[in-house]
């Protein structure tokens, strides 16, 4: 049987290494609208300047909701949001009973690759204060350079993707599975963090 030490002299005597404490993310200033997914993310909000993906088992399960209060702030700054390629026309009663001010809201219509470059465009533009997309089996160098262009024009993007892409790696600071039954929330990676073991409840 070994010699029992006390750990305060190997570290004084130099022979373990002592890591330093990170630095902790700053405060985001673009907080999501929803006080518990704010509380689990390590900036308190959306990542800035980067790619968040929301994964959805399928369309209409009010995944737009989770944007919403975002929108209604960046479009109440006068900040342009665009939609590029989503699945359904949007309805505007529903965005202006949400507070998103339409005359700051664009869509693009196009499929495919030109969807992805539409999107990585208005990114990088810089104009923008977000941009949502749902790129069609977008591939992990696509979503790198939507992550590159978010950066590039310090802009919040959004990609809303199939719910069984999380199975594959993603360049994206951040990805969230929404759940239709039941309605909740479930962060799958955050940039700075862990993510946490519970879902988090969506109030309909």
């Amino acid at each position: 049987m070994g010699a029992v030490v006390a750990l305060d002299t190997l570290l004084n005597e130099r022979r373990v290494w002592k890591g330093q404490p990170g630095a902790q993310p700053a405060g985001s200033d673009q907080p999501t609208g929803l006080v518990a997914l704010d509380r689990v993310l390590p900036g308190g909000g959306w990542p800035e300047a980067a790619l968040s993906e929301i994964l959805v088992p399928a369309t209409g399960l009010g995944e737009l909701r989770l944007l919403w209060p975002t929108l209604a702030r960046l479009t109440a700054s006068a900040e342009r949001v665009v939609l590029v390629a989503p699945p359904h026309i949007p309805y505007p009663q529903a965005w202006q009973a949400a507070g998103v001010d339409l005359r700051w809201l664009a869509l693009v219509e196009a499929s495919g690759r030109d969807a992805l470059w539409a999107a990585e465009q208005c990114l990088r533009s810089g104009s923008c204060g977000a941009v949502l997309c749902w790129p069609q089996q977008a591939d992990d160098r696509a979503l790198r350079r939507l992550q590159v262009a978010a950066e590039t024009g310090q802009t919040l993007a959004f990609a809303y993707r199939p719910l069984d892409a999380a199975f594959n790696p993603s360049p994206a600071a951040l990805r969230i599975a929404v759940d239709g039954l039941p309605a909740q929330l479930r962060v799958l990676k955050c940039r700075g963090g862990l993510p946490p073991a519970n879902p988090i409840a969506l109030v309909r």
